[in-house]
């Protein structure tokens, strides 16, 4: 079920779990703005998720109410996470769901990292 972007935070989504430790998960990165870690459910070879630590639920809201340092540190990291993975060359993927048109399902931004496979198509007809 795809979510409202524009509902409050929800301090109880699994993202925020795994960010206070409640839930595991396979961590790739961590800094002070992101956490970045593998996709329990994997779309590509390479699919990794990177969250900032903020409550932020949309890259509308984040781009909103996050401060300057924070939303660099956020792009930085998932830079540093695709650079990491060896994913610059040849190249990868990169997707946020916003909404409910955009097929969000964790109310917390979040951006997917794909690779390790040629990718076509942008979206499916």
């Amino acid at each position: 079920m795809a979510i409202d972007p524009r509902l409050p935070y929800d301090p109880d989504n699994v993202f925020a779990k795994i960010l206070r430790g409640e839930i595991p998960c396979k961590k790739v990165y961590e800094d002070d703005f992101a956490l970045a870690f593998h996709d329990i459910s994997p779309k590509a070879p390479v699919h990794i998720l990177v969250l900032p630590k903020g409550p932020y639920v949309s890259w509308d809201d984040f781009s909103a109410k996050a401060p300057d340092a924070e939303i660099a540190g956020f792009i930085r990291a998932v830079g540093t996470v695709a650079r990491e993975q060896g994913l610059v060359d040849p190249g990868y993927r990169l997707l946020a769901n916003i909404g409910q048109h955009g097929g969000q399902e964790v109310p917390h931004l979040h951006v997917h990292l794909f690779g390790g496979r040629q990718f076509y198509g942008m979206i499916s007809q």
